[in-house]
This record gives C-alpha cells, sequence and structure tokens, in this order.
C-alpha cells in the first residue's frame, strides 16, 4: 500500500508507482527542494500538510517522506481530502485515521 524512507520512495516514483507523495512539513529546506524537483519531474503529487511526527505515527516508523502506490489507497485518500492538496483540508485530514487503513 506504501513504502517509506527517501530513496524508496525515489525509486517509487522512477518506476511510476508511487500516486502521492507525503513529505513532512518540517523537513528541511534541502529536501523539500529535491522532492518538489522528482515530484514535478516524475508527475508525482506532493503533499506535505503533515509533519515528520504525524507521518512517523501513522505508519509506526520514523519516516519524513512515504508515498502511497494503491490505487485504492489513493483514491480513498482523495476522496476525505476533497481533491485538494493544500493546507485548507487540514481538519479534514486529521478528522480521518488513515492509519487503521493501513495494518
Amino acid at each position: 500500500l506504501l513504502v517509506s524512507g527517501e530513496d524508496i520512495v525515489i525509486d517509487a516514483m522512477r518506476k511510476k508507482k508511487a500516486k502521492i507523495v507525503f513529505l513532512g512539513s518540517d523537513c528541511s529546506e534541502n529536501t523539500l527542494d529535491k522532492f518538489k524537483k522528482k515530484c514535478f519531474f516524475y508527475k508525482t503529487e506532493l503533499n506535505t500538510m503533515l509533519t515528520s511526527d504525524e507521518i512517523s505515527n501513522s505508519i509506526g516508523k520514523t519516516r519524513m517522506v512515504i508515498a502511497i502506490i494503491d490505487d485504492g489507497f489513493y483514491k480513498a485518500i482523495k476522496k476525505n481530502l476533497g481533491g485538494v492538496e493544500n493546507e485548507s483540508k487540514r481538519d479534514n485530514w486529521d478528522s480521518w485515521s488513515w492509519t487503521r487503513k493501513i495494518n
């Protein structure tokens, strides 16, 4: 359903498997720039509305970046977010516990 870690996420983008990348909003400027460029190049959606702690708590591992690789899971996330990838939907995201969908 998902992959985590910088190298593995980038590899999933290269293989056109990544549907959306979640990058911790508290990442460094260099990491943000790197993933903006990679996501633009590989035409992969980038979302920075979660912190690295929120990402880590959701998957049970300390991670700054994850990528959703499952079509159904991606569609469920997009539906819940209303198709919007910005901070305006933050409250809606927080109200949906997607950790149960992973396990």
